[in-house]
């Protein structure tokens, strides 16, 4: 059996909702993001996990919460798993950072891997300290299954990294809505993509949700 790992996105927040900035801010889940949670543990619970490693901010830890309830498990926090700090940016709106900002967001929107956001980070810092983590999980787990709890840019980064896609088109080529879960499988050949944003464990409302 090889390890395979599980990267869920945190349910909604204002943030999530309306598409603003939101990494350094530690808002809590709206009460259709705790549903998504509570959906997830529920559809979830049956699997022998192994772990669950979560980014250390209430949106994630009350994602987490239902599961490790369900199965007794506690949470091992990580710092590296937060999101992508976005500096100046943070709590506004894409058009506010637009007409605000406007040379450093064309920076960022054109190589993101390298710009950060006006006092933020870049891709490839966040991908610095993920990788940490992700290296940190498959030495203890080489085999069975460990969920990561996170966030939108970070979970894109990891499976940017472990995919082999060039980290500047992060933004560009992965998709993951809010409580979205993306699986991937290690093996002889490397890291296979098995699932990629489902969010088929909720109901029908909640995945009419954008999930920004």
């Amino acid at each position: 059996m090889s390890l395979k790992l599980y990267l869920l996105r945190h349910g909604e927040t204002a943030y999530s909702r309306t598409g603003g900035y939101c990494g350094d801010l530690d808002p809590e889940l709206t009460a259709n993001g705790e549903k998504m949670a509570i959906a997830f543990g529920d559809a979830y619970k049956a699997i022998a996990w192994d772990s669950v490693f979560v980014s250390p901010m209430k949106r994630t830890i009350a994602t987490a919460t239902p599961l490790c309830k369900a199965i007794g498990m506690e949470m091992q926090f990580r710092d590296g798993l937060k999101e992508l700090r976005y500096g100046k940016w943070e709590g506004l709106t894409n058009d506010f950072v637009k007409e605000n900002y406007s040379d450093d967001y064309l920076r960022w929107l054109t190589e993101p891997a390298w710009n950060p956001p006006t006092g933020g980070e870049t891709a490839v810092q966040l991908a610095s300290r993920a990788s940490f983590v992700v290296a940190e999980i498959q030495e203890m787990y080489p085999s069975g299954n460990v969920l990561v709890v996170s966030h939108k840019a970070t979970i894109r980064v990891i499976l940017c990294g472990l995919l082999g896609i060039d980290m500047g088109r992060y933004r560009d080529r992965i998709d993951v809505p809010a409580a979205s879960l993306s699986v991937v499988q290690f093996g002889a050949l490397g890291p296979m993509l098995k699932v990629l944003g489902d969010r088929s464990f909720m109901d029908a409302e909640l995945r009419s949700l954008s999930g920004t």
